[in-house]
């Protein structure tokens, strides 16, 4: 093929190709944070696939790593002496149907989200990971949509609701409540994979609905008032789950923690409120609006005393 006729390589790989010259060549250093996948997209004006490809393939060149916490960084490299921390996957494409499993490709999916985010899962990341093809991956889950619900799924399982739970409609709902704060603590990415208006059907999910539900039994409610209830309950744990979700991606795309964050916003923040203007707002401390576990409680605390009151003043009104 003549020099005419080549085919420029695609954006991908030259992308990917600007970041091994630079880890080679000693720029990027082991333990250096890498552009997330979105700042590349940003940066380089391509679409996420593509940014999520650069990722990839220098994943599997064993260049970067991801790391919890900390996003995508660049990996150590081995001495000559040394082996790999992690030997290069084989290929299974062509080897024995079966090797893959449902519970082993969600499992998977989950640890790239937990490390790196939602938008890091594609069907070719974890076919990478899985070291498969991704046409295999089809055997157990129809696409990247189906994925994300399969993986949701998953993690509602890992809560553990006991058949009747503690004494009383409250303490069952502040139950199932905290049961989901945990989940979405230790899987960060939860509240974006789940929608409330086109809500997942999916056993697991459908059995923490049904679990409040029951909790509700005792009560001499409508049904439709229930379900309100059983809907509103993880609504309020997911949306302040959300800025768990941001703290952590904030934290991954500026390399900054929320101390680091503080300490530079320290001298605009302490001008403002020693202006005289905000007298009420200078007395808060700086762990009162960021300690989201407090919050958590308060925003729970109120919202199960606001049905109560709801309750008694159903009871009071004559029938």
């Amino acid at each position: 093929m003549t020099p005419a006729t080549q085919r420029p390589d695609p954006p991908y790989q030259r992308i990917a190709a600007q970041f091994r010259t630079r880890i080679l060549t000693g720029d990027l250093r082991p333990g250096d944070r890498v552009p997330s996948i979105r700042q590349i997209a940003q940066r380089w004006g391509v679409a996420v696939a593509t940014a999520t490809k650069v990722v990839a393939v220098l994943r599997d060149e064993g260049l970067v790593e991801a790391k919890v916490g900390a996003g995508t960084v660049v990996r150590a490299r081995p001495s000559r002496n040394e082996r790999p921390a992690v030997q290069p996957r084989p290929r299974q494409a062509g080897g024995p149907r079966g090797v893959l499993n449902r519970e082993h490709v969600l499992r998977t999916a989950i640890a790239i989200a937990d490390a790196e985010g939602l938008d890091a899962v594609s069907m070719r990341r974890l076919a990478a990971e899985l070291g498969t093809g991704p046409m295999s991956l089809y055997r157990h889950v129809t696409g990247k949509d189906e994925l994300m619900t399969q993986m949701a799924d998953e993690v509602f399982g890992e809560a553990d609701l006991p058949a009747s739970g503690p004494e009383g409609w409250r303490a069952k709902l502040e139950l199932i409540s905290r049961r989901q704060w945990e989940l979405c603590r230790r899987h960060l990415w939860l509240p974006k994979a789940v929608s409330f208006t086109r809500p997942l059907l999916v056993p697991n999910m459908m059995a923490h609905t049904e679990w409040t539900l029951r909790a509700l039994d005792e009560l001499d409610l409508p049904m439709d008032i229930r379900i309100r209830e059983a809907l509103t309950l993880p609504a309020l744990v997911s949306t302040l789950a959300l800025s768990l979700a941001q703290e952590a991606e904030a934290e991954q795309e500026t390399g900054m923690t929320l101390d680091g964050w503080r300490l530079i916003q320290r001298n605009r923040a302490e001008a403002l409120l020693s202006s005289g203007r905000f007298p009420l707002l200078a007395l808060i401390s700086e762990e009162t609006g960021s300690d989201l576990d407090a919050m958590f409680d308060y925003l729970l605390a109120c919202h199960l005393d606001g049905f109560a009151a709801m309750l008694e003043r159903a009871a009071a009104r004559p029938r």
